[in-house]
């Protein structure tokens, strides 16, 4: 039987949210028993329709339900949209109901990330908005301590509701180191949380 495994899902339009999931992933995978699965949704159109096609010309696939209601976590990751999660993962979640009406996602541990243009740019009210379906789904939600000392020297993302990162105004700034670390903090709390144990 294979390893349990923690979803890690986002959608990601310049790159940044896409670094941070590789970063959690990171995280899952510093904990024994547990791997981490890499899955992004497509974007969609002003209609609401899939835009792109049922699998990526590159990168992680599309994630589907079976990839969530089979794991044993999940970190949801989005860019910020006017202080709320991206159009296309919230289409995504939008199309999960058959998981809610058969508690599949029902005390799973989960957690959220994100990624700002802005320094003030609406961080913690995405990572909030992220956590609401989760919520809804039965989830037990996961943030970060602050026995993690980088949340007491963090000077652009990092926050208890979650990961965060300060992409810069062209989204062209990396991730710092402690941001990085944040990140793998919170894969690998949620990893440990899906019942794997720290190497």
């Amino acid at each position: 039987m294979a390893d349990p495994y923690v979803l890690v899902l986002y959608y990601s339009r310049h790159g940044a949210t896409t670094e941070m999931a590789k970063q959690v992933a990171r995280g899952v995978e510093s904990v024994s028993g547990v791997s981490a699965r890499l899955r992004t949704v497509p974007a969609i159109s002003a209609t609401t329709e899939q835009t792109e096609d049922d699998i990526p010309e590159s990168g992680p696939l599309y994630c589907d339900a079976d990839d969530l209601r089979d794991c044993a976590g999940l970190v949801l990751g989005s860019p910020t949209r006017f202080g709320n999660m991206a159009a296309p993962l919230k289409y995504f979640i939008d199309q999960t109901s058959s998981l809610w009406l058969s508690g599949a996602m029902i005390d799973k541990p989960a957690a959220v990330f994100t990624s700002t243009s802005s320094m003030h740019g609406g961080q913690e009210s995405t990572l909030l908005s992220m956590m609401l379906p989760l919520l809804h789904h039965g989830m037990v939600l996961a943030g970060l301590p602050y026995s993690e000392r980088g949340l007491m020297s963090a000077t652009s993302g990092g926050t208890p509701y979650g990961a965060s990162h300060w992409a810069g105004p062209q989204n062209d700034r990396a991730l710092d180191d402690n941001e990085a670390a944040l990140c793998r903090a919170l894969g690998a709390r949620v990893a440990r949380l899906a019942g794997g144990e720290s190497l």
